[in-house]
């Protein structure tokens, strides 16, 4: 298959106007709640990115049909009639375990191969099986495949999650939906793409409190007062926050639209603490910046706290700040794989365990880099906006994982940028 590169010139321009897309992490696993609806569901704002294509394979797998119109999917899972996920579609995408709570919520029965996705950390589902089990679950692993089955029914339950996982939340939740009783789960992940799937779910006819929050609370319902349902899925924070990055690297001002400033609370605040103004409205923020960039210390932590997915963007920012940043990541311990590619560019970057040094530099030269997941290859790409010369960026279906149209955007922001065939580079 020919692969295609990111021809980046720097030219230090990125500002106007930008609409995110809906939120990859929250469209996936409203897809995946779409199995407990039985019929034809409705999702508005989904992006046109290869996870959810990939997504759409797993559904079809299943015996759903999944029919996309624009940025709508309509998904009808009135035959659904498979337990069992194909481990060449799970093995390609992490977020393919979501369907595990689901189809326990709807059948009391599951096979899902274990996942895969970016290589940025070990991802263990430790915690999705502990909370599963406490609602009577019951697991075995046959080559790689989890086989879930409960021997005496779901049941609610009160679970404290040791780490506030998304993932754990979310299963965890589409299976208590439909367990007998009252569900509690304490120290909950609090992101808002786990109040989007709630309000879907409420939607359906589930009842769930407290989503968005550290506590949430289910009350079960039977499967048959499940319906399908209409939603439109919330704008990407993680996209928001890179055009962001990119706004406050060039100076802008660059105003990105379709998102809750709510959202990226952390993230402003760091944004303006390296010397960016930044303007909210109901739907949209802006960032411009007319000083030099200030360092400034980050550690990622789960929602509220500064987001992992952002990290790599920033520490492009703290790699042209006027001093010395320290950035300490504790959700991945993979990703500062995105250091070394950027330090082929001129970055100063020491790394320390869980921890970056970030030394400010001059300028950044232009470079061939790789993606090395998902964000970092967003992150090279801005760092080619505005290093010296061209850049190239190689592997891009990791950004092609999570970023619609990543180059149009950017090119209608005023970048020098272009998506060619690796072979015309020869």
């Amino acid at each position: 298959m020919n692969q295609e590169v990111i021809i980046v010139r720097g030219n230090h321009t990125l500002k106007g106007d930008v609409r995110v897309s809906g939120a990859k992490n929250s469209a996936l696993k409203l897809m995946a709640a779409s199995i407990l609806g039985q019929g034809e569901t409705i999702l508005h704002n989904v992006p046109l990115i290869s996870d959810i294509e990939l997504m759409s394979e797993v559904l079809a797998r299943l015996g759903a049909t999944v029919v996309r119109e624009g940025h709508t999917l309509r998904i009808n899972t009135a035959d659904v009639d498979s337990c069992e996920t194909p481990y060449e579609l799970v093995s390609k995408m992490r977020a393919s375990i979501s369907v595990l709570g689901p189809l326990i919520g709807r059948f009391g029965e599951a096979r899902v191969a274990m996942p895969g996705g970016c290589q940025i950390g070990a991802r263990k589902i430790d915690m999705h099986l502990v909370g599963l089990e406490a609602l009577g679950v019951a697991f075995d692993v046959d080559h790689g495949v989890l086989a879930a089955t409960t021997p005496n029914g779901l049941r609610g339950t009160h679970v404290y999650l040791e780490f506030p996982s998304v993932g754990a939340t979310e299963n965890m939740l589409m299976a208590a939906v439909t367990a007998e009783g009252h569900t509690a789960i304490e120290n909950a992940a609090c992101e808002p793409e786990i109040e989007d799937l709630a309000n879907m779910l409420n939607a359906m006819g589930a009842r769930v409190a407290g989503a968005g929050t550290s506590l949430i609370e289910i009350e079960g319902v039977p499967l048959s007062t499940l319906h399908p349902c209409e939603h439109t899925t919330v704008g990407d924070r993680i996209e928001a926050g890179t055009f962001l990055a990119g706004g406050a690297l060039t100076g802008g001002p660059l105003t990105v639209h379709g998102i809750d400033p709510a959202f990226l609370r952390m993230a402003i605040m760091k944004l303006r603490a390296m010397g960016c103004d930044v303007e909210t409205g109901d739907d949209w923020i802006t960032v411009r910046r007319e000083g030099p960039l200030f360092s400034v210390d980050i550690q990622t932590l789960p929602h509220p706290g500064f987001p992992t997915d952002l990290q790599a963007q920033f520490m492009l920012l703290a790699a042209l700040a006027d001093d010395v940043s320290v950035i300490t990541e504790n959700v991945f311990e993979n990703r500062f794989m995105f250091a070394a590619e950027l330090m082929r560019m001129g970055a100063d970057v020491t790394l320390d365990d869980h921890h970056a040094i970030v030394r400010g530099v001059d300028h950044l030269e232009g470079a061939p880099v790789s993606s090395t997941d998902l964000r970092a290859g967003a992150a090279l790409v801005l760092a080619g906006i505005v290093a010296d010369g061209e850049t190239s960026v190689h592997h891009l279906e990791h950004i092609d994982r999570g970023y619609e149209d990543y180059v149009g955007k950017l090119a209608s922001l005023g970048a020098d940028i272009r998506r060619v065939s690796a072979d015309s580079l020869r």
